[in-house]
């Protein structure tokens, strides 16, 4: 089960910011496919050292920030203390202890493993130069700690968002849906995913969410109050409810419907008809309303375009900001080169103190430098605790 939970626990780091980059054991393989890590971090595993020096380019001086051995058994908390680097794994922990790149060893294994002698030794040896995170002792075994409990120690070191820790958060994502009849309706292909990933970050970072959510495909990350709504005028009723309750930041990140069937049929309509027409009205803009109930609030406002220039977007998104009232837009293209490969974007990050644009990237990264970024207005502009330095750049 560890195994699968290094998963977890790379997914975690991602959404701080993180570049991870998963080394892989041969039984560590026969658990779990390197898809699944690729998955988790958007970077190749690697299973196997090869003339490209891996080794090398992660663990010696400047290659890391951290190295995590998760989950860790007997046999390579041996090979590290004795010199044995016969694996990938082993070689790049041998590479790193004499590099003196921080490690983190997270044990796991049975308790009378865990109580041997010899094992004991290698603890004791390696005490002062790599950092143990205890394993939880139940059931007979030496189990590895939780991901959550590794992320805490990751964060004591490298620095927690302090901007948002404790911040009421509200979150508006996914689509809403417009019934045409009771079976089919209008909607947009929006699946939810920058706005859970958002959530799950912030939760992350300490601060608490609600997600007021429509009918998206991703789960609402545990830890967020969940608002499920279906409608525009569900979704609005919900945000203005949530906000008037107290909210010091507002994330407008769903994709609303800006028209709604003026009268939908009460009876499913007969197919086989040649054509039908439907009379739409225009719904009002949920985010120009917001600074109205709560002016203090720190509203951040989503724009979206398809296939126009940097400038055009850049120009959309400013105007949308002025409209709102919002200390910061987000704003992407969602045109071809989005459609071509929608599990990454590129977005630009406008704010009162200036602009950023990403690379296109996975959403994963995309929605850790949001959080960075709102975390960082936010401080500036309320006079919060400035931010820790910046997250690390690869664990």
């Amino acid at each position: 089960m560890a195994a699968y939970k290094a998963i977890e626990l790379a997914r975690m780091l991602m959404r701080h910011g993180a570049d991870v980059t998963c080394v892989a054991s041969g039984a560590a393989m026969k658990l779990i496919r390197p898809d699944y890590l690729k998955w988790a971090t958007g970077n190749n595993v690697i299973t196997k050292l090869t003339g490209g020096l891996e080794h090398i380019r992660l663990a010696d001086r400047g290659g890391s920030d951290m190295i995590i051995v998760y989950p860790a058994t007997a046999n390579t908390l041996g090979k590290l203390a004795n010199g044995i680097d016969d694996t990938p794994v082993s070689t790049v922990l041998t590479v790193a202890l004499g590099a003196g790149i921080p490690i983190m060893i997270c044990l796991a294994m049975h308790e009378s493993m865990y109580d041997n002698a010899a094992v004991r030794r290698n603890i004791g040896f390696l005490g002062g130069k790599v950092e143990f995170v205890e394993p939880l002792i139940t059931e007979g075994k030496a189990k590895a700690p939780e991901p959550a409990d590794v992320l805490g120690r990751v964060l004591d070191r490298f620095g927690r968002s302090s901007a948002l820790a404790g911040a009421r958060v509200i979150i508006a994502a996914g689509p809403t849906i417009e019934k045409i009849d009771p079976v089919r309706v209008i909607t947009s292909g929006s699946t939810g995913r920058t706005g859970v990933l958002l959530a799950a970050g912030m939760v992350s970072a300490g601060a608490r969410v609600t997600l007021v959510y429509g009918p998206g495909r991703e789960q609402p990350p545990a830890g967020a109050r969940h608002v499920p709504v279906t409608t525009h005028a569900e979704m609005a009723d919900a945000v203005y409810r949530e906000v008037k309750k107290g909210a010091e930041i507002v994330v407008m990140a769903a994709s609303v419907s800006d028209y709604t069937v003026r009268k939908p049929s009460k009876k499913k309509i007969k197919s086989g008809k040649g054509e039908i027409t439907l009379k739409l009205s225009g719904t009002p803009k949920i985010i120009d309303r917001i600074k109205g109930i709560r002016p203090g609030v720190f509203l951040v406002g989503f724009k979206a375009e398809a296939d126009v220039s940097d400038g055009e977007l850049e120009a959309a998104a400013a105007r949308k900001m002025r409209e709102s009232g919002s200390d910061m837009m987000i704003a992407n293209d969602v045109g071809a080169a989005y459609l071509r490969d929608p599990d990454r974007n590129r977005v630009l990050v406008l704010s009162q103190g200036g602009k950023r644009w990403s690379r296109r990237t996975g959403k994963e990264r995309i929605a850790a430098m949001i959080i960075r970024e709102i975390g960082k207005a936010y401080t500036k502009r309320d006079g919060r605790q400035a931010l820790p330095g910046p997250a690390p750049d690869q664990t």
